[in-house]
C-alpha cells in the first residue's frame, strides 16, 4: 500500500464548550514502518465498523469548502501540507461551533491501493496501557486506541475523478442510534449520503433468492451458491470494497457467468453496477431465526418459497417436509 503522502495534526478540545486549540504539523510524515503499520491497523478498524454510511461531496459552497481545496491540491495547485492546514483548521472551527465534540490528532493520508487513490482522514484518540520495560519494570504507556474509532471518512480519489455519476465514492463512519453529535465531521467532508448500504444489499439479496427460485434449483446448489455470495460479500465488506455485480455472477456460475448479472438486469432491480455491502444484513440472510415463549426456530433463508412459506396475513409459517427426528417425536407425543 503505498503511502503517497501523510500528516498529523493536533486539535485540542474538550467536550465543554471550550476553545478549540490547533497544533498544526508544518511537514509531512516521513516514509517507516511505523507509518504503514498505522496506516493498515487504521484501514483494518475503520473496515470493521457497522454502520457506515456511502456517499458524494455536496457542491463546493461556503459551507462546503473542502472539495475545492482537495481538487486544488489533485490538480496540483497546492501541496499537501498547505491542503491539509486549510482543512483542519476549517474543522477547529467546526469543532468550537459544536459543543459535545471532542479534539483528537486529525490523520490525513493519501495512499494508493491497487490501481485506486484513496483519501484516509480520522479523528485519532489515545487510551492509557501499561509495558514492560527493557529494565522488566511496568510501567504506564499511551497508545493509539483503534478500537475506539468514532470519526473517520474516506474517499475514493479515482472515482471521484473518473466517475461523474458517482454517488459513493466517499464512505464515512455515522454517528449510532442517530446520535448528531458526528454530524459536524460530515460536514467537514461536505458528504451527502446517495448510497444506503443496508437496502442496496437487501436488494441484492432479494434478486438472488429471486434467481434461486427462478433456476428451480436443488437444494444442496442453492446452498451452494447462497454460500458463494455471503462469502464473496464479506470479503468484500471486510477489504472495504464493493460489491461488483458481474464479478459475483461469475463466481455464482462459472459455467454461465452472466446469468445472474443478466437476470438483475432484465428484472430491474435498480441496482447499481457496484454496490458496498452491509454486514449486518449479509449475516441475518444466511439464517432466519426466532425465539419466543419456548419456540425457537432457524432455517437457511433459500429455503423461504420452497419448503418454508411465510403467510402474512394470518401470521403463519407453513413447513412443509419436516425432519425425520422431529416428526418422530411429535408422532410419539399423539400416541401418548
Amino acid at each position: 500500500m503505498p503511502i503517497r503522502h501523510c500528516i498529523v495534526h493536533l486539535i485540542d478540545k474538550k467536550p465543554d464548550g471550550s476553545a478549540a486549540v490547533l497544533h498544526a504539523r508544518d511537514s509531512e510524515l516521513a516514509e517507516s514502518q511505523a507509518m504503514e503499520n498505522l496506516l493498515a491497523d487504521l484501514n483494518e478498524s475503520y473496515n470493521a465498523k457497522q454502520g457506515k454510511a456511502w456517499g458524494f461531496f455536496h457542491e463546493e459552497s461556503g459551507a462546503y469548502p473542502f472539495s475545492g481545496w482537495l481538487k486544488e491540491y489533485q490538480d496540483g495547485g497546492r501541496d499537501f501540507t498547505a491542503f491539509t492546514r486549510q482543512a483542519v483548521e476549517h474543522l477547529q472551527k467546526l469543532m468550537e461551533e459544536s459543543n459535545l465534540s471532542t479534539g483528537g490528532h486529525v490523520l490525513f493520508a493519501h495512499y494508493q491501493q491497487g490501481m485506486t487513490d484513496y483519501l484516509a482522514i480520522a479523528l485519532l484518540h489515545h487510551s492509557e496501557g501499561v509495558t514492560v520495560t527493557d529494565a522488566l519494570d511496568v510501567a504506564p504507556a499511551r497508545h493509539l486506541d483503534l478500537g475506539q474509532l468514532h470519526l473517520a471518512a474516506r474517499i475514493n480519489l479515482s472515482e471521484w475523478q473518473n466517475n461523474q455519476q458517482s454517488k459513493q465514492y466517499i464512505s464515512f463512519i455515522k454517528g449510532k442510534n442517530g446520535k448528531k453529535v458526528s454530524d459536524y465531521f460530515r460536514d467537514f467532508i461536505g458528504c451527502q449520503e446517495g448510497i444506503d448500504p443496508p437496502s442496496e444489499t437487501r436488494t441484492l439479496l432479494k434478486a438472488f433468492s429471486d434467481f434461486v427460485e427462478s433456476e428451480d434449483l436443488a437444494e444442496e446448489q442453492a446452498r451452494e451458491k447462497t454460500k458463494t455470495l455471503v462469502d464473496y460479500a464479506s470479503t468484500q465488506a471486510k477489504l472495504g470494497e464493493p460489491i461488483t455485480l458481474q464479478e459475483l455472477s461469475g463466481l455464482i456460475d462459472e459455467e454461465r457467468p452472466r446469468a445472474f448479472y443478466e437476470h438483475i438486469r432484465n428484472k430491474d432491480y435498480g441496482l447499481s453496477p457496484e454496490i458496498p455491502p452491509d454486514k449486518r444484513t449479509l449475516s441475518q440472510f444466511q439464517r432466519f431465526t426466532g425465539r419466543a415463549e419456548g419456540l425457537s426456530i432457524s432455517f437457511e433463508a433459500h429455503l423461504l418459497g420452497s419448503k418454508v412459506e411465510y403467510d402474512e396475513g394470518r401470521d403463519m409459517l407453513i413447513i412443509r417436509q419436516l425432519p425425520t427426528q422431529l416428526k418422530d417425536q411429535l408422532k410419539r407425543r399423539k400416541e401418548d
